[in-house]
């Protein structure tokens, strides 16, 4: 089968694509041929050698592709094949096939495409997470959200709509208003605003009502981060998420003392080790919620697994309009394109 490779941490260009042998399911794993796979910022963290958990080299990089069963393990009761999966996997996705835990996999809704699923692979369920079990969102609170036009962030937009919330969308770029309004946001809060020391708290109560921020979903870290925790009303919230901003911020932490405010932190991969249970009632609810319109996951920008360089220099270098996956079987001949885009 065809795989991208990585067999040295390094440059984006380190990876090569390779023919390699198939995987054998184990007696609890299940064999998925994988249709498409998303390609995220992580992934390039990972190539790089900067991931916190470095991974045994050499590795086929890729977190939660999609695709069809075709095998499955003697232990395995839950799965079928011929069933849709989303396989949330750590690694292994930029290849045709990938062999996963049975438990790892989760019944795609019939009406649900695999465009979609791989948009909302890692991303939705990183802002679920985020929100109802680090912040423990409660109805009708006000949530502000950092990076809001990014994947993690657009997720999050929606799903705490869907919830209820009073949404604010923190974005750097004025021209991503419209699809984070688009997204359901109430409210456009603007990163690159001078002054964001002060501005951006003055941004929130304009736009609040007077109040600060319930909640903050901050995957951006930085000034930004510096900012946003002082938009933090009394006993609120803030989660970080990531650093995509470059810089890990730092905390005094008196100030959460005297504003009763808590900072915590978002591992999703720590919860599919240790809760799975925890990750299965995640799905469950974003499905459910997909089925009943609440969630509009974007069609993603398609490029062939040949060009998994191209792809992950376009997340890098955040030139792609939507989220960006490999699609196994295109052929390298075609341009990349949005998904439904004549």
């Amino acid at each position: 089968m065809r795989a991208a490779l990585l067999r040295a941490f390094g440059p984006i260009d380190s990876i090569t694509l390779e023919e390699v042998p198939a995987p054998v399911p184990g007696p609890d794993q299940v064999l998925i041929d994988v249709e498409i796979a998303p390609v995220n910022y992580v992934d390039l963290v990972i190539i790089a050698g900067r991931y916190q958990f470095l991974p045994t080299l050499p590795l086929i990089p890729g977190k939660g592709p999609v695709g069809v069963v075709s095998a499955i393990g003697c232990s395995v009761t839950n799965l079928r094949i011929g069933d849709r999966v989303l396989a949330m996997v750590e690694q292994g996705g930029y290849a045709e096939k990938v062999a996963v835990a049975s438990r790892e996999c989760y019944l795609l809704p019939d009406a649900m495409p695999f465009e979609h699923a791989a948009s909302m692979s890692l991303a939705y369920d990183t802002a679920w997470f985020a929100l109802c079990e680090r912040a423990r969102y409660t109805e009708g609170e006000t949530v502000l959200v950092l990076g809001a036009s990014g994947a993690v962030g657009l997720a999050a937009v929606q799903i705490a709509k869907a919830f209820g919330a009073h949404v604010l969308a923190g974005i750097g770029r004025p021209a991503n208003e419209a699809r984070v309004r688009a997204a359901g946001a109430d409210a456009v809060i603007d990163l690159s605003a001078p002054d964001l020391h002060d501005g951006l708290r003055e941004q929130v109560r304009a736009a609040n009502a007077g109040r600060l921020a319930n909640i903050v979903l901050d995957p951006l870290g930085g000034a930004v981060f510096d900012a946003a925790i002082r938009a933090v009303d009394w006993c609120g919230r803030l989660v970080v998420i990531g650093f995509a901003a470059g810089r890990v911020p730092q905390i005094k932490v008196n100030y959460l003392m005297v504003k009763n405010i808590e900072v915590s932190g978002l591992q999703i991969s720590d919860y599919r080790k240790r809760q799975p249970e925890k990750l299965a009632r995640c799905f469950a609810e974003l499905f459910k919620l997909y089925q009943l319109g609440a969630l509009k996951p974007p069609m993603p920008v398609v490029y062939p697994l040949q060009q998994v360089v191209a792809a992950l220099a376009a997340v890098r270098d955040r030139s792609a309009h939507g989220r960006v996956v490999l699609e196994m079987r295109r052929e390298a001949s075609q341009a990349p394109h949005e998904r439904g885009a004549k």
